[in-house]
């Protein structure tokens, strides 16, 4: 994969995000050459920030709901890949401003997708939704890339919504002979070191370590397919790689990439993971959804056999080893020595290099009430 991408021209939309700025650093360790528009960082502290990746990026600020703004930064961009990352990225937000969120999930994904189709030199497109895009039913079996799209709440409705708008630009402008492939991706919850979004698990017990205090968890028992942000950029890079082939087109379409069915775990069981590893000054854990928190999914999880079987894509790390990962980051970051960026480099070398010496958990933590 490194020897795919060493010299390409590669987009990346929404670099100064969490799952962004990992995957920029990681194509500029391949040789990769990353231009990226977003726009600024929206948390304080930021991954982009800590890890310095702005030395890595040919770095550019524009709104994906502005076809002027977006083509004015875009100028002289000929990529040979794009990934398009940029998005309101949260449930709960999605409440509160829905019409926003379905300007950038959705209208954002057909800017982008409307500029690209003008670009003679595109041969590869990676559009990345969620698995919140699927009509969920909240039953036991894991959704496919043919289950419905749907979505109750605005963010997972406009994920779906993402999802027909990718579908249609294939099919009207990317189907010719000689044209871009263009594919969409949709991973499980992502956690990893640079993730500080407000309402998401692991940061909010981070952010309650280093300021002493408790957090609330509001819904314990509900099931995810949990992952450590490399393993899905791992195969969004996979992919990627595969669309600007010579055999590109036998890719495009929709792809999950998630962990596996011993990774489909409660929020309580990845929240006792991560205090086991935070170890002393772990926070008090208080249980439980109050009246006013909107409705979230108790159930949800990815069939990634599709991936496995005609990509060859594998995750690489346990849950316990890619929550040691998670802990080493957040405490070398609230240490305030280390390097951060070449910390970050180096977890994506080790992930790279099948490192399996991280430590396990030494024992499952009560979640104290």
């Amino acid at each position: 994969m490194a020897e795919a991408f060493r010299g390409r021209r590669v987009l990346v939309t929404g670099h100064t995000g969490f799952k962004g700025g990992w995957l920029s650093l990681w194509l500029s360790q391949m040789g990769a050459h990353v231009t990226g528009v977003s726009l600024p960082p929206a948390a304080e502290p930021s991954l982009f920030e800590s890890a310095r990746i702005a030395q890595f990026v040919d770095h550019r600020i524009a709104d994906i709901r502005k076809p002027e703004e977006f083509a004015e930064a875009t100028q002289g961009c000929q990529p040979d890949l794009l990934i398009h990352m940029a998005a309101q990225s949260l449930v709960r937000p999605s409440y509160d401003d829905p019409a926003g969120t379905f300007a950038t999930n959705v209208t954002g994904t057909a800017v982008v997708l409307d500029w690209a189709r003008r670009l003679p030199m595109l041969k590869g497109i990676v559009v990345v939704t969620s698995d919140k895009c699927y009509e969920n039913h909240e039953w036991a079996w894991p959704y496919r890339e043919n289950d419905q799209i749907g979505g109750a709440d605005p963010y997972s409705a406009s994920k779906g919504c993402a999802e027909i708008v990718a579908g249609a630009f294939r099919r009207s402008y990317f189907s010719e002979p000689g044209s871009a492939h263009v594919a969409t991706v949709r991973a499980g919850n992502v956690f990893g070191g640079g993730d500080w979004a407000t309402d998401r698990l692991i940061p909010d017990i981070i952010r309650a370590a280093m300021a002493g205090r408790s957090v609330r968890i509001r819904n314990p028992a509900s099931v995810r397919p949990w992952q450590h942000v490399l393993e899905p950029l791992s195969g969004y890079l996979l992919l990627g790689s595969l669309l600007m082939s010579a055999r590109g087109g036998e890719f495009a379409g929709a792809w999950n990439f998630g962990p596996p069915a011993d990774a489909f775990l409660r929020v309580d069981d990845i929240a006792r993971g991560l205090l086991a590893q935070w170890g002393d000054g772990r926070p008090q854990i208080e249980l439980g959804a109050s009246a006013c928190d909107p409705h979230e999914a108790g159930m949800l999880t990815l069939d990634s056999s599709k991936a496995r079987q005609r990509l060859g894509w594998r995750p690489r790390l346990s849950t316990d080893a890619a929550i040691a990962m998670t802990a080493d980051w957040y405490r070398a970051f609230a240490g305030g020595d280390a390097d951060m960026q070449a910390f970050t480099r180096a977890q994506i070398g080790e992930y790279v290099g099948g490192e399996t010496s991280i430590p396990q958990p030494a024992e499952k933590m009560p979640l104290c009430v």
